[in-house]
């Protein structure tokens, strides 16, 4: 017999949030998150995304012991200002039962209707930040921090359940050495000085926190025209400067400026963490940390995470010049792969930023939508 609890005190969401680790115990391919991390994300005192979105986390349990996990997510800025009436669900992991899944869609779908919302589409976060879909293609691949990793018979379970196909996401890598410095560095110059533009580079963390708030107005306007796009709050912004940017490695963030010092473009790329996090296994201490900041300055891959260009700068080559920015800062650290987060498959003017460094698709993931 399945049944279901609703997670509500700190020990019921420590278990929430370390099912997967027995669900992907010895899998080679997933990359675990840091469990207090992750439970100060789920933290309505700490994470500022509760104040436009509600959720409930569930499990269910077979036998006294857990055999899946979800999260009931509505995002009200969402529901309320744009009229898209989503019932969203994230965190959704699961053994191979379908009656399992069906327990746990089912809770989520309650919820939905009796907030008089019109569908239930997932696997999907709170904000466009959060990770995003069910992984469908590239299993043999290991994960990144900002991605969920699950077993392939998510998807079946969904089709089996009537759920269809919402987005798919591919998710692409190159060889650096795919990248032409010499090109690169001809065509920055000409864009820098047919549009009076200006490269900005960092080696200290202190100098880019005067322009994040102003780059996530950028990635908004960047952004906004994208299907899946919901705003992000200032609290929202703020959580995020503090939470991540010490972290990234300053020289992996690269700016573009107009004549008034105006930002244009931006970039953030990370080091690839999978291969600490996976040593640390959820902790930072005693050696997590030790983990993650050695892979900050050594790693030899990176992790596209954020790229946006002002749109009355698209269409204007100006991408170049942030490439022409990392070709120069990837060659002196050795770096080897690049890897780019999910993208949106019908996202055409990001695959033409690509398409010169001969990009391979090594994975693909969807979300899945189903009418309440």
């Amino acid at each position: 017999m399945i049944t279901l609890k609703e997670m509500t005190t700190k020990k019921e969401m420590k278990q929430f949030v370390t099912f997967p680790f027995s669900l992907y115990k010895n899998n080679k391919y997933w990359v675990p998150p840091i469990i207090k991390d992750e439970l100060d994300n789920f933290d309505k005192t700490k994470n500022p995304v509760f104040k436009t979105a509600d959720a409930r986390f569930f499990v269910a349990y077979r036998n006294n012991k857990i055999v899946g996990r979800i999260a009931a997510i509505i995002n009200n800025f969402e529901v309320e200002n744009q009229g898209i009436k989503k019932m969203r669900f994230g965190w959704f992991d699961v053994i191979d039962d379908v009656e399992v899944t069906k327990t746990l869609i089912n809770k989520v779908k309650e919820i939905g209707t009796q907030h008089h919302l019109e569908f239930i589409e997932g696997p999907v976060g709170f904000t466009n930040l959060d990770k995003t879909g069910i992984l469908t293609d590239g299993f043999n691949h290991i994960g990144t921090m900002i991605t969920w990793y699950n077993h392939p018979y998510y998807k079946n379970h969904l089709e089996q359940l009537g759920f269809t196909k919402e987005k798919e996401y591919l998710e692409n890598k190159f060889k650096f050495n795919n990248v032409d410095g010499t090109y690169y560095a001809r065509i920055s110059n000409i864009i820098k000085k047919r549009n009076g533009l200006q490269a900005l580079d960092f080696t200290k963390t202190n100098d880019i926190l005067p322009y994040i708030d102003e780059m996530f107005q950028l990635f908004s306007a960047a952004y906004s025209k994208l299907s899946t796009f919901v705003p992000i709050s200032d609290e929202q912004v703020a959580h995020f400067k503090k939470k991540y940017i010490s972290f990234i490695n300053p020289e992996f963030i690269k700016f573009v400026v107009d004549k008034n010092n105006k930002l244009v473009a931006f970039a953030i790329v990370m080091p690839s963490f999978s291969k600490a996090l996976q040593k640390a296994k959820g902790k930072l201490f005693p050696f997590g940390l030790f983990y993650l900041l050695n892979a900050r300055k050594h790693a030899k891959d990176v992790t596209f995470y954020l790229i946006g260009v002002h749109p009355n700068y698209q269409n204007k080559g100006v991408h170049a010049i942030i490439f022409d920015q990392y070709t120069k800062t990837f060659a002196a650290k050795g770096i080897e792969n690049c890897i780019r987060t999910p993208e949106l498959a019908d996202n055409d003017a990001i695959r033409k930023i690509w398409e010169d460094f001969n990009p391979i698709t090594h994975k693909k993931r969807c979300t899945f939508k189903q009418t309440l």
